[in-house]
Order: C-alpha cells, then structure tokens, then sequence
C-alpha cells in the first residue's frame, strides 16, 4: 500500500473509531451484570439472524488490553465506546455495581497509557431489562434513572474523560425498538415509539443538566442525521420525523407545529408536559453526526406508513439506484457534505463531530496475513473527501471517528454483516488489520487522505 498526497486536515482534527457496549463486550453475565433489552431480544427464536447473541461478540471484556494496543499501533487519537447500563445498575436503578464501574476504570487507564482520548457515550440501546418490564422508554421515570446512572458514571470517571455523550441514535432506539419492533425491545406500536421518543430526549436534558453540575467538561448528544433528496413534500414530512424531531428540541428548545399534529394522532400529547422543552434544551458543547446514506423519497397518495415512520402515510421510500453497501444503502458522500453544512448552517453555535460513518461489505475471506476490502477504502475515500469539503466551506467540523473499529454483532443482522476496519475471527477472536485500517493509520498519521491504493 502506498500513498500520495491528497486533501489535508487541519491541525488539532480529531482522528479514532468507534464501538458500543452490547457489540462487542460479551461476558454478558459476568461480575453482576444485569439483562439488558437486546439480552432478551437476541436470545428470543426469531428476533437476530441465526439465533446470534452478543453473550461473547469480540470478548473486549477480556482483549480490551489488547484491543487498546491495537488502536495505538494504528495511530488512533480517540475511542468512542459506550458504556453498558446493566454493567453499573443491573436493576436500572438503585446502587452501583462497583465491578461493572471497575471495567471502565481498567479501558479508561489503558486508553490513556496508550495516548488515545476516551470519549464515553453512557447510551447506546442496551436499556437494563427491568427498566423494560416497569415501561422502558415509554415511561418518564426512565429519563430520571438515566441521569442518575449518568451521575453515577461521571463521579467514577470524570476524573478521566472530558467528552460524553448522553445518547446514541435516539430515533433508532425509539423507532425500531417501539415502533417497527426490529430492534429491541421489539415493540411495535406507533403511539409508543412516539412516547420513547420524547422520553429520550428528556433523558438526554436531565443527563446532560446533571452531567454539567457534576464537573462535565465537554457534552454532546449523538444523533443519526440524513438528508431527505426526492418530492417535496413527501421530503419535508420525512426531514420532521428523522432529523428536526431531534434537533429542534435539543438545540432550540422547540417542537415543530407540524410534528405534535403527527404526534398527537399517534400517542396523544399527554406524555408531553409543561417545561420539558426547556429540560430538553440544555447546552451542548458537540453535535455527534452518524452518517451513513441520505433518504431517498417519493410522494405516493395512498401508501401505508412504514411501521419504523409512523406519520409517513403518502410517502414511499426508494432507492436511486447505484452502488450499496452489503446492508443495502445507498452509498451517497456528497449527502454528507450536505448534512454537515446545513448543520453549520442551522446550528452555528455547536461545533460538530463525524462520530460514525463506515460500511458494510462482503470482505474477502483472510488470506495470506491480508484482509483485501477495496469497496471499504473507496468508502472512507470519498465520505472523507465529503467532509474535507465541508471544512472547506467553513464548517465547524472537529473530528472523525470510523464506525467500526471491530467485526461485530451488528444488532438484528447478527455477525452477518461486518462494518469493521479490523477483522474479527469469532470462533478463535484473532484480529486482523484489514486494508482499510492500514489506509487510515496513514491518514491518521499524516492527516492527509492517501491518494494511491496498490497491493
């Protein structure tokens, strides 16, 4: 592999790669960890292709000291990990559990004796299971023990980390965990997913208030963004459901009218009380940006919604046509472009940071001490391009953080889908620096996009 010169970073631009708990921990049951939601729903007939769990995944629980190692020989700067809620309260509430707590003491270390900043997401999906059997995220009391288990975080490890993040993707844990049912907690009731929705967001104000009292030095929410490219109107319903039902109450304080219409036909407005827009809105340092296509649609009267788009009736959601990945997406880099300046545009006053972006593709099998993933390379080419032309159009972009640093359980597809820049053998857990993550160790160690790609 060699590489010429290509478009520069600027200094001080944040270079790592990403993981969550449930994806690649394992040691599900081990030192006082609790059922999570996707426990049960993995190991429920039917719910994850094969019958895969995440009970063992990468075993990181056990290789982290590893793991570490091998992020530090590819030149990684940071790690954005998500810490599991059933590891420090297995009950969802109540007291610590000071072994799950001694985990995250141990990467935390590790991570900084290898010179790589520990960015800690406290959410993503792995909701303790008995928090699920009291209501989950369609009950407010959730948002309440969220921040007291993110206070509870903090005052092990805050210390140690600047940058947390209260939530990952609160529309996919919303939408396909309540509505569509193809995520867990495998509900499938619209009023529901509207419900956990808004519980979400409280739990992401409440957390981020308690956070900042605590000490927090630098805050963020993540969120999956995407443009929505087709008929207008059928564009702008989908742009309120994906994208402003998130940012607009996070960052300005306000629920769009149009929204609580859809809202109310759904759920009714009773689970939406008098001030909690001004719980919702509380200041945020980074806005974490998980890129992965735009959203392509078409005005359709008379189409059903999507059961994961309550709201959608009339529109349909297409393909353009093209390349995909192996999960089917569309591969789009200018969509990126795109978000991040009308981000910048909208939101000027939060800095911004790629917090995933990657790609799933068929790899070749190992051979010869090589995993060749020519289509992954070419995929982080040109989203990176994408986002170098966002810097250059005076976007306030802080950082780029690859999704994923492992092969892992990629949630309902199992271990069938492989977004990782290091090969991940499950049966015997050898790691194997792909192409792609030799292509990025001489990015990030030039910040310049490498150019050539030759065997």
């Amino acid at each position: 592999m060699t590489a010429a010169t290509g478009p520069a970073f600027p200094a001080g631009f944040v270079w790592g790669a990403a993981s969550a708990a449930y994806q690649i921990e394992g040691a599900a049951r081990e030192d006082g960890r609790g059922p999570s939601i996707w426990d049960t729903f993995s190991r429920t007939p039917g719910r994850v292709a094969s019958g895969h769990t995440g009970d063992v995944a990468c075993d990181h629980y056990h290789r982290h000291s590893d793991d570490v190692e091998l992020m530090r020989s590819l030149g990684l700067a940071a790690y954005r990990f998500s810490v599991a809620w059933p590891r420090i309260q297995p009950d969802g509430s109540g007291p610590v559990n000071p072994r799950g707590l001694d985990f995250y003491d141990r990467l935390v270390d590790s991570l900084l004796a290898a010179g790589i900043d520990p960015y800690v997401t406290l959410y993503h999906w792995d909701l303790p299971q008995a928090l699920e059997d009291r209501g989950g995220w369609t009950a407010r009391d959730t948002a309440y023990r969220f921040a007291d288990y993110a206070t509870a975080v903090h005052a092990r490890l805050g210390d140690r980390v600047r940058t947390w993040t209260t939530l990952n993707e609160p529309w996919v844990a919303a939408f396909l965990g309540y509505g569509s049912g193809v995520h867990a907690p495998g509900r499938t009731d619209p009023g529901d997913a509207f419900r956990a929705a808004h519980h979400l967001l409280l739990a992401h104000g409440l957390g981020t208030r308690a956070l900042r009292e605590a000490g927090a030095r630098e805050l963020a929410l993540t969120l999956n963004l995407s443009p929505v490219a087709g008929d207008p109107a059928a564009a702008e319903r989908v742009d309120l459901l994906l994208n402003r039902q998130f940012l607009d109450p996070a960052l300005c304080g306000e629920m769009p009218e149009d929204l609580l219409k859809i809202i109310d036909r759904h759920a009714g407005l009773g689970h939406l009380r008098e001030g909690d827009l001004t719980l919702i809105h509380q200041p945020i340092d980074l806005l974490g940006i998980n890129y992965y296509c735009p959203q392509y649609v078409a005005d359709v009267p008379g189409a059903p919604a999507d059961p994961a788009w309550p709201g959608s009736e009339d529109v349909s959601f297409v393909h353009p046509g093209g390349p995909s990945t192996a999960m089917g997406w569309p591969i789009d880099p200018a969509g990126l472009t795109t978000l991040l300046t009308r981000l910048s545009r909208d939101h000027p006053s939060v800095g911004l940071l790629i917090t995933e972006n990657g790609a799933a593709f068929d790899d070749d099998a190992p051979s010869g001490g090589r995993v060749a993933d020519p289509d992954r390379v070419a995929y982080l080419d040109s989203h990176l391009r994408a986002a170098h032309a966002a810097l250059a159009e005076g976007v306030d972009l802080r950082g780029y953080l690859v999704w994923s640093i492992l092969d892992n359980f990629e949630w309902a597809e199992g271990y069938h889908k492989r977004f990782g820049i290091v090969h991940v053998d499950f049966t015997t857990q050898r790691r194997l620096p792909k192409d792609s993550a030799l292509w990025y160790r001489d990015l990030v160690t030039t910040g310049v996009i490498p150019d050539v790609i030759t065997g």
